[in-house]
């Protein structure tokens, strides 16, 4: 019997869900030990990686240009994308009460994946951004003006907490009446979804059409973007300009790519077939990893970028010496 159907047979047997039991990372207490100290470290270092960028475009006058600007709001982001999950993950290790409300759990389904929501409306930008800074230079200081990327950066921000808001009331209006565990270490839709004691189609449907939305309509906006700049670099003369070109698109590429095989692995269908521990894995990779790896991406490609953190580092000396 599914998991499903055994909850419709107990519908009249179990009072309304209250909390759900996050399971996490089921080890022994040395195992939870170091998967705290491993993820606590990973954290530590995503927190100060992105902080660092975001410290770098405030501070220097010359990161502010909208490619840079663009940057420092994803990399906030990023930080707070982490913190939506990390910190109650870490607690639950420690811990042998893994519950989490009802109202917490949907709190952070809803705030994970808006900011999940609002960091693709964020790479569609940084996209535009650069398509307009080499297929269109002459054009691109009347184009891209201040007016323009304050909008772009409002609209990212309020981008995911206006689109996610719907799924997230219609799957939060679904019964639930045991059992309450979900496999996982982070309040996801499809375990949630499989816990409900209805099989609710049109909650299934509305979930997908904005997984298929978000997903598939950002990432074609992103490849049709890079498709004609890297024609417009192709054709470039110099090939300095060419290298530089192409120096300033890879590294966005690069955590475009980090951003989305993962989700397209895990969010294209609300059914995906993957085993639990496969999809804790996949989750942690793009909820984990990948906010980590975005700062090192970008710091290590870009001379501007590099140029500013030694700047930040070298005023942190001299106060120290000082």
């Amino acid at each position: 019997m599914s998991s499903r159907q055994m909850n419709a047979s107990n519908r009249e047997t179990t009072t309304t869900v209250t909390h759900f039991i996050l399971l996490g990372f089921p080890s022994s207490p040395e195992m939870q030990l170091l998967y705290f100290g491993l993820f606590s470290t990973t954290y530590t270092l995503t927190l100060t990686g992105n902080g660092l960028i975001v410290f770098s475009v405030l501070l220097d006058r010359h990161l502010h240009t909208p490619m840079y600007i663009l940057l420092g709001n994803f990399s906030l982001l990023e930080m707070c994308y982490v913190t939506t999950t990390v910190p109650n993950m870490l607690a639950n290790l420690l811990s042998t009460n893994k519950s989490i409300s009802f109202l917490s759990c949907f709190a952070q389904f809803y705030f994970f994946f808006s900011f999940g929501y609002d960091e693709g409306f964020f790479l569609c930008a940084m996209a535009f951004d650069r398509y307009l800074a080499i297929c269109r230079p002459l054009h691109y200081p009347c184009i891209m003006t201040k007016q323009l990327y304050i909008s772009l950066v409002i609209l990212g921000w309020l981008f995911g907490f206006t689109l996610y808001l719907a799924p997230v009331v219609l799957i939060s209006r679904l019964p639930f009446c045991g059992p309450n565990m979900i496999n996982h270490f982070v309040c996801d839709p499809v375990p949630l979804m499989m816990l409900s004691c209805s099989e609710d189609i049109i909650t299934q449907l509305l979930y997908l059409t904005f997984n298929a939305f978000f997903i598939i309509g950002t990432l074609i906006f992103i490849l049709c973007t890079y498709f004609l700049v890297i024609r417009a670099i192709l054709q470039m003369p110099s090939t300095a300009s060419k290298h530089k070109a192409f120096s300033t698109c890879a590294s966005h590429l690069a955590v475009v790519t980090l951003f989305y095989g993962p989700i397209i692995m895990m969010y294209v269908s609300p059914r995906s077939g993957h085993p639990e521990k496969m999809q804790k894995i996949i989750t942690l990779f793009y909820s984990v990893i990948t906010p980590l790896c975005n700062p090192l991406i970008y710091s290590l490609r870009n001379k501007e970028m590099k140029a500013a953190l030694r700047k930040i580092f070298r005023t942190e000396q001299s106060v120290h010496k000082m």
